[in-house]
């Protein structure tokens, strides 16, 4: 029998769940989007984590040694571990790398880096919540304060951990635009642009308010990886663990075999 590598794979986009799997990451994604009917068809978002990670919740001990190649050989390439609350059972420094997907199965890994985003005080940012929520918010807050904020300053609309991204929104660009309009119009697909705009005026004009719920739900089913800024962060209070985007320039030059199929 045919000795596989074990991997610990979370899954944080479309779904929260942790998975067991003898498929290397570019295996792993290229299943989980085009390889199997009960899946997902669309972009998909996973992390590696430590394989000796555990917690007294999660069975992971018994799920890995089931983890185990099929008779023919072939490597077992699912083994749902949990599908509920995982985030907040994993700690933040056994998350070692992160991987999109686009909906063709190309996969792009991503290291964390050292420091996070440079942060521009009292800019409006517009974050969407990835998991365990998926809420568009537009926020005063950088991302360091965003994150800490929603998992220790918020009971109502925060969680004990989180997982989110900035969207790449020119909102003077919004206003400029829609101008002595009737209708206005907004590029992000199925925002009110009258609520974006009422949200936004408020940041403005009330200094005491830190953040404006735009939508629920979210934009990642829509929009294109092109269209994020910075990269992603994990949060839980003051640890934050940050993984950037490639430049556009490494996208070309060393991942182009991703960068093309990107939508």
């Amino acid at each position: 029998m045919p000795d596989y590598e074990k991997h610990l794979y979370m899954t944080v986009f479309p779904t929260n769940a942790l998975v067991a799997s003898q498929l290397e990451p570019d295996k792993f994604g290229e299943h989980y989007t085009l390889g199997s009917a009960k899946h997902f068809s669309g972009k998909v978002i996973f992390a590696e984590l430590d394989i000796n990670f555990r917690h007294p919740d999660l069975e992971i001990e018994d799920y890995l040694e089931m983890t185990a190649p099929h008779e023919d050989g072939s490597p077992k390439k699912t083994k749902f571990i949990s599908s509920y609350n995982v985030l907040e059972k994993v700690k933040l420094s056994a998350i070692k790398k992160l991987f999109l997907c686009t909906s063709n199965g190309k996969v792009l890994p991503i290291l964390p880096a050292e420091y996070t985003a440079v942060n521009q005080p009292g800019l409006i940012r517009i974050y969407q919540e990835i998991t365990p929520l998926e809420t568009l918010v537009a926020s005063t807050f950088d991302q360091r304060e965003f994150g800490k904020f929603i998992t220790t300053k918020t009971k109502s609309k925060g969680a004990p951990k989180i997982m989110f991204t900035q969207v790449d929104f020119n909102i003077s660009h919004f206003f400029e635009s829609n101008k002595n309009r009737e209708i206005f119009n907004i590029d992000l697909p199925g925002v009110n642009p009258y609520r974006f705009y009422d949200c936004i005026v408020e940041l403005q004009k009330k200094p005491e308010k830190l953040t404006k719920t735009i939508s629920l739900g979210t934009l990642l089913r829509e929009i294109s990886y092109k269209f994020l800024r910075h990269g992603f962060w994990f949060s839980s209070g003051d640890e934050l663990v940050f993984f950037p985007m490639p430049s556009e320039n490494q996208l070309e030059n060393e991942y182009f075999y991703w960068w093309r199929y990107v939508r």
